[in-house]
Order: C-alpha cells, then structure tokens, then sequence
C-alpha cells in the first residue's frame, strides 16, 4: 500500500458548543435565528420551537444566568467561524531571523555582500542575527570583533532605520546580536 505524498490539511480548532440533546441544563434563554430575545424557556420547549423551524438549539453563553441558547443552523455557524479563523491566520506574518557571519580577517568586498544580504533580509521584514565567531587567539580581540559589529551596523543605518533588538552579547568564542527594521 502506497502513502500519499501530500501534508494533510490541518483542521483549524473552532470552539465546540453544546447542541439539541446535549444542552443538559432546566431553562435557557432564547434567542431567535434574527437575534431577538423570545423568553425564558425549559430546554426541552426550547428545543421543540428549533426542530420546529428546521434548526438547531446551540448553547452559546453556558456560564450566564440562566444560560443563553440560540436557534441557528450550526452547520453554517460552523462554517463562518472556520472562515473567519482562516481569514486571520492569512493576515499574520511570520518574521524569520535571518544569520549573518562576519570575521576579524573579513575583507571589505566580502563586507559589501555581507551589507547588501542584510539590507534585501530587513526590506524584507526580516530579522538580522550578525555573529563573529572567534578562534584560538582572536579571543583576545573582542574589542575589535564589538567594533566590526557596531561599524556593520552603523553601514545598515546610513540606508535603512533599524532598532537594536538584542545588544551584543558575547558567549564563550562568539559574539551576536539581533537587528530590526524599525
């Protein structure tokens, strides 16, 4: 038997109501299919007037007193919430953090390339991770590596505003930190 190759369609989560036989409370308040108040209604009266219209009985507010119960088509209620959950989840972005590796023996054409992907990564909304990593004896050469840091920086900001989200902070052998577009 062959597994199928596609991701399977994630489910968005929607909030369950209790409907029809499930409402297991005595009286509710009902409310129409136009949103009107009709009365405070035994449950089971209240379920017979929705059977009655060829709808459901859906409890939507179980914690009021007593608790409020609407006549609606819980097929399409279902739907809207579904669409509407969609329609949010479409609006967000997700903001990548993006790495960029320098060097104390960095040469200055290498820094342009370097300059020009953090530029395209922020225009992009992107986060920027800049990280020196030093080794065996540039471990005494912090100050220098901060530097190369803060010049890179400075390079970004003459042509995009950006804020610092992390300052530089260094751990073991390396140093990072973490830049926005403002």
């Amino acid at each position: 038997m062959k597994k199928s190759r596609h991701r399977p369609i994630k489910k968005i989560q929607i909030e369950e109501f209790p409907l029809n036989e499930k409402i297991k409370v005595p009286e509710v308040r009902l409310i129409d299919e136009e949103g009107q108040f009709i009365d405070v209604l035994p449950s089971e009266r209240a379920l017979e007037i929705a059977r009655e219209r060829g709808l459901d009985l859906v409890l939507v507010s179980p914690k009021a007193n007593p608790p409020v119960a609407k006549i609606m088509d819980y097929g399409r209620f279902q739907y809207q919430q579904e669409k509407e959950m969609r329609k949010q989840k479409a609006g967000q972005k997700k903001v990548e953090v993006k790495g960029i590796r320098l060097s104390p023996r960095i040469g200055d054409h290498d820094i342009e390339v370097r300059l020009n992907q953090a530029k395209e990564f922020l225009n992009n909304g992107d986060k920027v991770k800049i990280e020196i990593i030093l080794k065996g004896r540039e471990r005494q050469h912090t100050n220098l590596a901060r530097e190369l840091i803060n010049n890179f920086i400075q390079s970004i900001s003459q042509e995009i505003a950006v804020r610092i989200e992390e300052p530089i902070s260094a751990q073991g052998g390396q140093l990072m930190t973490i830049i926005a577009k403002k």
